[in-house]
């Protein structure tokens, strides 16, 4: 079964990418939570002249996307956070948090295009996350957990 994406799925593929896939998945998942839609002929004739019309807009798209991820790797992010005397913080740190902290640096990046590469996060330290800024940018940054 054929479906358009209309929004980037994990481990599938990227917006307006014409993907195979099991019909249950398709039927059952991907197109009621509207993540896609089915690639008729008519649907496949009008998602090629939107990539037309598209083509341009994504040179710039691209080009913000790359900006974005230099000054990414160039920021430095720190998240304060409640910690106990050896260092296990209370809870755990996650992309909601550090969406937040990036925010603060005069970065906005989505918290799920944000991954942490060592989950769960339940001690102060330095680690590490993947920016997906686009589907050909993907910047790795380091972010620093420190206790209050």
């Amino acid at each position: 079964m054929e479906v358009i994406l209309k929004k980037n799925v994990d481990n599938l593929g990227y917006a307006n990418d014409i993907v195979t896939v099991k019909p249950g998945y398709g039927r059952n998942f991907l197109i009621p939570q509207g993540y896609a839609v089915l690639a008729t002929a008519a649907a496949k004739k009008i998602h090629s002249e939107n990539m037309k019309q598209k083509a341009h807009k994504e040179s710039k798209i691209l080009a913000e996307a790359q900006e974005i991820g230099t000054k990414l790797e160039a920021v430095k992010v720190t998240i304060v956070t409640k910690a106990g005397d050896k260092g296990k913080i209370f809870g755990s740190v996650n992309t909601i948090q550090i969406s937040e902290a990036l925010k603060a640096n005069g970065i906005d990046i989505d918290r799920k295009s944000i991954k942490i590469v060592n989950e769960p996060i339940k001690e102060v330290g330095t680690y590490e996350a993947i920016a997906n800024l686009h589907k050909d940018v993907k910047t790795t940054f380091n972010f620093e957990v420190v206790g209050e």
